[in-house]
């Protein structure tokens, strides 16, 4: 792991994709977001994960499948 970034939030990974942090809960819950860190009560991600999620389900036309 070279990525030192801080840890993103909830509220900075749905700010940062546009959606909100329950649609963020609801992802983990069923498990199609991105892989997350827990400690206790707090919900981390780390930002490269998040890319890497992104970039999975990067397309080129609207017929592709994504991830």
């Amino acid at each position: 792991m070279t990525d030192r970034r801080p840890l993103a939030t909830p509220k900075e990974h749905a700010a940062y994709r546009g959606v909100t942090e329950q649609y963020l809960a609801q992802e983990r819950y069923l498990g199609n977001g991105p892989k997350f860190i827990k400690t206790g009560k707090h919900v981390r991600y780390r930002w490269e994960d998040i890319d890497a999620w992104l970039a999975e389900r990067t397309v080129t036309r609207t017929d592709q499948v994504s991830a």
